[in-house]
């Protein structure tokens, strides 16, 4: 056989082997195998059409898996023995997270001292409490014990804090309050509205004597209020702890 001939036998024979290989080939490549959706974002398996032989492929998004196999003649995913697990969170971790913060928020809060608490431990203002007597129908005395309790409030009102006076007459003193001889009722009527924390007390027990002295009804100013007895007055409000100065 000359060397020609022996060419052409062997290419003939290798476009024999050629077109034997095609329908195996076409063969393998009609075998169906599981692919993803690619529309879906999470781990979703769907399977092939009727195949005799079929595998599981997870979406190319899935980030436990990792590239094809390269070397396998059957092309299925096979996973990452590098990359970690992803860890899925189940209602009950949810839960227990929340519990958590839950916690670790009210204790905080039970840390930190309230604003009402922080105004109940803070020390109130200091109070005071002044008894001024008037027992004579002298002008002057009367006038003195409007000054010094005009004096006494502005004070206190300076340091910010609080103050109350009273001014009881009895005896003589009745004049001051009684409406038709006091020679300080435009004061006090002028005190009653700038100064509320000064308050006037006229002895029940002197008007009803003055009364019946002078036959008639002894009108006190509405800026004043009949108490039953100056002198108890004096008495009751010195127990609760009350200052007493006479001008």
């Amino acid at each position: 056989m000359s060397m020609l001939q022996q060419i052409a036998r062997a290419a003939t024979m290798g476009a024999i082997a050629v077109l034997l290989a095609i329908p195996f080939a076409e063969a393998e490549a009609s075998e169906r195998y599981w692919v993803p959706k690619n529309t879906n974002p999470a781990p979703s398996w769907v399977p092939a059409t009727t195949s005799p032989r079929t595998y599981w492929v997870p979406p190319s998004a899935n980030p436990t898996y990792s590239t094809p196999a390269t070397n396998s003649p059957l092309k299925y995913w096979v996973p990452s023995a590098t990359r970690p697990t992803a860890h899925r969170t189940t209602a009950k971790h949810r839960t227990i997270a929340r519990e958590s913060t839950k916690h670790v928020a009210t204790e905080d809060v039970r840390k930190r001292p309230p604003l009402a608490a922080m105004a109940r431990s803070a020390p109130a203002p200091k109070a005071h409490h002044l008894i001024l007597q008037v027992n004579t129908d002298d002008p002057a005395a009367m006038n003195l014990a409007l000054n010094n309790a005009t004096n006494v409030t502005r004070h206190f009102k300076e340091l910010g804090e609080k103050v109350a006076i009273e001014v009881v007459t009895f005896g003589p003193g009745l004049h001051m309050l009684r409406e038709d001889s006091s020679p300080v009722k435009a004061r006090i009527q002028e005190m009653a509205l700038s100064t509320p924390e000064v308050s006037f007390k006229a002895c029940g027990n002197t008007q009803e004597k003055m009364r019946k002295a002078e036959n008639k009804d002894i009108p006190i100013i509405p800026q004043a209020e009949v108490v039953e007895s100056g002198v108890v007055r004096v008495i009751e409000l010195q127990e609760k702890g009350w200052n007493y100065v006479r001008p």
